[in-house]
């Protein structure tokens, strides 16, 4: 059985190597390539791929928040979230989204082949030198602020530390600009922080919108 996979990543040499890799192995095809969380979403739709290999910073919607939304409108899509970043946090919230494997862009070479085998086999699949620094994803962990904010919450606060403006924003989500300040504000609170560089530090550290 051939292996379809989708690749959401907004580097184009990056898709571009990890389609040289996959297309090199008999049982996997590449279906299609996307460069931003929301393109993802409905390119899974229409494409119906068995498993996606999704880059965690990503425009417009991170690939978390995007893992996030694929899982619940397609929870039979396996999703491979790819990272630069060897910490828990980052881990445990791309598996709480629903990924089902985690591979860091280092290890890409190694590992990507068979991290989609493993997962579209109904495995999981973290990245072995990930192993004693997330010892036990079955158990859980402690929650994090993140955990409080709704998913509108998360979106806004990704665009905001984008740059986007309350009016930018609203166009985008098709929310009125005193919405979108109602959402800013109340996230605000629930994050305890007080303006946007601290707004920008914390989705920095809680892995929502990771450095390139």
């Amino acid at each position: 059985m051939t292996i379809r996979v989708l690749l959401a990543d907004d580097h184009a040499l990056m898709r571009e190597g990890l389609r040289a890799l996959l297309t090199a192995a008999t049982d996997i095809e590449v279906v299609g390539e996307v460069r931003t969380g929301r393109e993802a979403e409905r390119q899974v739709l229409q494409l119906n791929p068995d498993v996606v290999l999704m880059d965690i910073a990503m425009p417009d919607l991170n690939g978390i928040e995007a893992a996030r939304v694929i899982h619940l409108k397609c929870p039979t899509v396996r999703i491979v979230m790819l990272s630069m970043h060897a910490t828990a946090e980052y881990v445990y919230r791309a598996f709480e989204a629903g990924a089902c494997g985690y591979l860091l862009k280092e290890m890409a070479v190694e590992e990507v082949i068979t991290a989609v085998r493993t997962v579209h086999a109904g495995g999981r699949y973290l990245s072995p030198t990930l192993a004693e620094s997330v010892p036990d994803l079955s158990s859980g962990h402690a929650r994090s602020p993140v955990d409080s904010l709704s998913a509108r919450e998360r979106q806004v606060l990704q665009l905001v530390v984008e740059g986007k403006t309350s009016s930018e924003i609203a166009r985008m989500v098709h929310l009125s600009p005193s919405s979108v300040q109602t959402y800013r504000s109340r996230l605000m609170m629930k994050l305890g922080v007080r303006d946007v560089p601290s707004l920008v530090k914390f989705a920095l550290e809680h892995g929502l919108t990771p450095p390139k």
